[in-house]
């Protein structure tokens, strides 16, 4: 691995799935801050227009080529994982990542994914490299979040977790999308993982903008927001608009009787691959217009076993904007900081006001009221 230095900016690091639509934006944000990332991934066609616009290295590498891909991690201090689904992609690199000694983020928002990071723990540590998921929207502002209500509720054994303002979504995070919805419902209680019924569960949220309807879905923070709180009740929940969350209410037996055919249609090589080349091929991502005006937006309850609750806000920028803000930011304190290492989430690296510190974020609450 190449030597740490003082100036991050100078230090190597790779982008990889730099020429999907948020690698795009994470390498357009890092060349913003004076960075030269290494774009990678597998399409050459791709990859090298890009470097050449950005004025940046860029190499092909494979992650079915353990040997290539080991080589590539080797020249770099961290790796800037882009290119979801991760339930299919996060195991090779993150192996890799381990076998060099070069450390690792991503930007999911699948359960399995980290949950498979967080058990590389002790690995991690016994080399020194990071290994943090989900330093992007919208783990990153509802794991602070979390954090921050958790710190001011002692005893607290609730936490609820909604996000809203999730404008255009592009082909990677519909693919991890539905690879969740194959999973099913989950719900965190009394510390462990549990399915829940499709549609049960919604309600009405008072955002910081608007009150929105949403629902449970399954999402990154049933593990990353246990992580960093130890609370053993968790529920995460999306805005959804109002007739579709109602709809689904009435119609979740028919759902529920469905999900086991739908779990194992997913698990069909095929059926996955086609329906992947659909998403591709229909699924473009928000506009340059609709994620330079979007804002994004968070909610989190905590509640304690006597029924005392506590609430906090958050309003960030578009969601896919950022996640390459908070990406790129990510990296530079990992890269400023050869202390620390393990599988971490953002809170646990850089603590609850880490959202403050990527630009448009903003944090309202009531702790104050009592």
């Amino acid at each position: 691995m190449s030597a740490t230095h003082g100036d991050t900016t100078q230090q190597r690091w790779m982008i990889y799935g730099a020429n999907g639509f948020t690698g795009v934006l994470v390498a357009e944000e890092a060349k913003r801050r004076g960075h030269r990332p290494v774009l990678a991934g597998r399409n050459a066609e791709k990859l090298k227009p890009l470097a050449a616009r950005l004025g940046l290295a860029w190499q092909v590498v494979d992650l079915t080529d353990p040997v290539a891909l080991t080589q590539a991690l080797a020249e770099v201090d961290l790796v800037f994982h882009a290119a979801g689904p991760f339930v299919d992609t996060s195991a090779a690199m993150v192996s890799a990542c381990l076998a060099t000694g070069t450390h690792y983020v991503d930007i999911t928002g699948e359960v399995s994914v980290f949950r498979e990071t967080f058990a590389l723990d002790a690995q991690a540590r016994a080399i020194n490299v990071v290994l943090m998921s989900g330093v992007g929207f919208d783990v990153v502002p509802t794991d602070c979040l979390a954090a921050y209500v958790a710190k001011h509720l002692p005893g607290i054994v609730s936490l609820e977790i909604a996000i809203a303002g999730v404008g255009g979504v592009t082909a990677g995070t519909a693919k991890s999308m539905l690879d969740g919805a194959g999973a099913g419902v989950l719900a965190r209680r009394n510390g462990a993982l549990v399915a829940q019924a499709f549609g049960k569960g919604g309600k009405r949220v008072r955002f910081s903008d608007r009150e929105r309807s949403v629902l449970p879905i399954p999402w990154g923070d049933l593990e990353s927001a246990y992580r960093s709180t130890g609370v053993p009740n968790i529920t995460t929940y999306m805005a959804f608009p109002r007739q579709l969350a109602e709809g689904a209410a009435s119609a979740w037996p028919l759902a529920a009787a469905g999900a086991p055919v739908l779990k194992l249609l997913l698990g069909q090589p095929k059926i996955r691959g086609a329906l992947g080349k659909l998403i591709d091929s229909q699924v473009k991502g928000p506009s340059a217009e609709q994620r330079e005006a979007g804002r994004s937006y968070v909610w989190v309850r905590g509640a304690d076993a006597e029924g005392e609750t506590r609430e906090a806000w958050l309003e960030v920028a578009e969601a896919y904007t950022f996640t390459a803000r908070s990406g790129v930011l990510a990296v530079e304190r990992i890269l400023a900081a050869p202390a620390l290492c393990g599988a971490l989430t953002p809170a646990q690296g850089f603590g609850e006001d880490f959202v403050l510190d990527v630009e448009g974020s903003r944090r309202l609450d009531a702790i104050s009221e009592g």
